[in-house]
């Protein structure tokens, strides 16, 4: 047989492959960049790593030589006499049949955050990417996604077009979806005057938020302590554990409280603080009509302008200020309204009482020595 015929019966031998179509092949070579087949033609097959796979992946790792593996046929001459193939596309296909049913059943998928981008997060199933929108990876507004980078989420599909590259998710359905659930099962269980465990979530201006577990529950600034707060923050950080009483539920509103009663400054206050006392405190706030005295954390009593000092004052700031510590009598004490007035004035007038009874003591005692004096003469 002369050798133009045995090129002829081998070119015979060979399957012939068109575009688009799939083919089986062995692996002969694996290179960092590609992989080479022999797919039964007259040229082999090559698979590069970006046509392998949508994620970063090792080939020399993952492929071995012997390996039989499909493929899809992209050109059936790259210009080079060379085939050039792709896995990848198979594999998007089969894993968009797979999201197609997930969606069709309302699933509910886990997949890996594999990339935040502007706008929201990639997940990758398979070879299939889907796009969650920042406004729907929450049910509160996140302006920061890094934190998801690499984390498992939950979520369902919520639109299905592969053909426009467009496979949308949802987490937010999952998260409202949850919390209604742990909200449920919170408010079977709870009820005002309860104490329970906290984690501050967020902190404002006016308080934090304490989630309950599923559930916030707002703790104002006024409840945080039996004493003033200025700045939250000044006591409470965000990831804190803090145990927390139920002041009152509305509707799906919880008010929290961290004023334990056994706390309460107020509860001995009125053997403390009995009209006559003298008792000393700091200056915390001055208003044109007086100064606010802190007794004790909670305990603030008014130190009236006209109750000053002997003489006429116009305006407690012109004699005192914030943080200066002051001694005073209690003139007034109403517990039912919690109100305290405080008098330096009454504590100057008896000073000098004292000081006139001690001056007519001793003038008294001179003038019975004179006598003696006389007599003695």
């Amino acid at each position: 047989m002369s050798e133009e015929n045995f090129a002829e019966l081998l070119e015979e031998s060979l399957v012939t492959i068109h575009s688009g179509e799939i083919v089986e092949g062995t692996v002969i070579d694996v290179k960092e960049d590609e992989i080479i087949l022999n797919i039964g033609y007259k040229a082999d097959g090559i698979l590069t790593r970006s046509e392998y796979s949508n994620k970063p992946v090792n080939l020399i790792e993952t492929v071995k030589v012997g390996d039989k593996m499909q493929a899809q046929v992209l050109k059936v001459n790259d210009g080079e006499g060379q085939v050039l193939l792709t896995y990848k596309r198979i594999a998007i296909e089969q894993s968009n049949k797979r999201l197609e049913e997930a969606y069709n059943n309302k699933e509910v998928l886990t997949a890996p955050v594999t990339s935040v981008i502007s706008g929201g997060l990639i997940v990758m199933i398979d070879e299939s990417k889907i796009f969650i929108p920042a406004s729907l990876v929450s049910d509160v507004f996140e302006r920061d996604l890094s934190k998801y980078k690499g984390q498992e989420i939950q979520f369902v599909i919520t639109e299905f077009n592969p053909r426009r590259r467009r496979i949308i998710g949802n987490r937010k359905q999952l998260v409202i979806e949850e919390k209604k659930k742990l909200q449920k099962e919170l408010f079977e269980k709870i009820a005002p005057g309860m104490v329970v465990e906290g984690v501050v979530k967020n902190i404002t201006d006016f308080g934090a938020f304490i989630d309950l577990g599923g559930v916030d529950g707002l703790l104002h600034i006024s409840e945080m302590s039996w004493g003033r707060i200025d700045d939250p923050k000044s006591i409470l950080t965000i990831g804190d554990k803090i145990k927390v009483i139920i002041k009152d539920i509305k509707d799906t509103k919880i008010a929290l409280s961290l004023k334990f009663e056994e706390d309460n400054p107020w509860k001995d206050a009125a053997q403390k603080y009995s009209i006559g006392s003298i008792v000393t405190g700091k200056v915390a706030r001055m208003t044109d009509f007086g100064a606010f005295i802190e007794l004790a954390p909670g305990i603030d009593a008014l130190l009236h302008v006209s109750q000053i000092s002997l003489e006429h004052v116009d305006k407690p700031q012109d004699v005192l200020n914030i943080g200066d510590e002051v001694t005073a009598m209690v003139v007034d004490f109403k517990e039912a309204s919690r109100k305290i007035s405080l008098s330096i004035k009454q504590i100057l007038i008896a000073e000098e009482k004292n000081a006139k009874a001690d001056n007519d003591v001793e003038e008294n005692n001179d003038a019975e020595a004179s006598e003696e004096e006389e007599v003695t003469e």
